[in-house]
């Protein structure tokens, strides 16, 4: 039994399921977005897309994209339709991030017209 343990946080460690703990100075983006035509696949698949377009900005380490979690909990907003989490290494990445011309691009072309309305948090380590 002790050895299925072991094997199993190997796993989860190679793997990347436990994730070291962010440096400091490193800031996590959080974006929600509330579609127009909400629960659209669609829709949902274009702003994944457009997301995934954004890997190369420099100063960008991490950057995930899913759909909420339902919850009974009333402390949990789960009425979103997409949410990303990426990780900067920086808030001067963060701020070359938002005027980079692939944000720029994504945001007027897909992300924009597609939602209704949009909520970001910003989290400093």
């Amino acid at each position: 039994m002790r050895a299925l343990v072991l094997l199993v946080i190997c796993l989860l460690v190679s793997c990347g399921a436990i994730a070291p703990p962010a440096p400091k100075g490193s800031v996590d983006h959080v974006v929600l977005l509330w579609l127009k035509r909400p629960g659209n696949e669609e829709d949902r698949k274009a702003v994944r897309a457009a997301s995934d377009e954004l890997r190369g900005i420099p100063g960008l380490v991490f950057l995930d994209h899913g759909t909420p979690l339902a919850s009974d909990r009333p402390v949990v907003d789960d009425s979103f339709d997409v949410g990303l989490v990426m990780r900067f290494d920086s808030v001067e990445s963060l701020r070359v991030y938002e005027t980079h011309p692939v944000h720029v691009k994504k945001v007027e072309e897909v992300l924009r017209p597609l939602s209704r309305r949009l909520l970001v948090y910003d989290v400093i380590r």
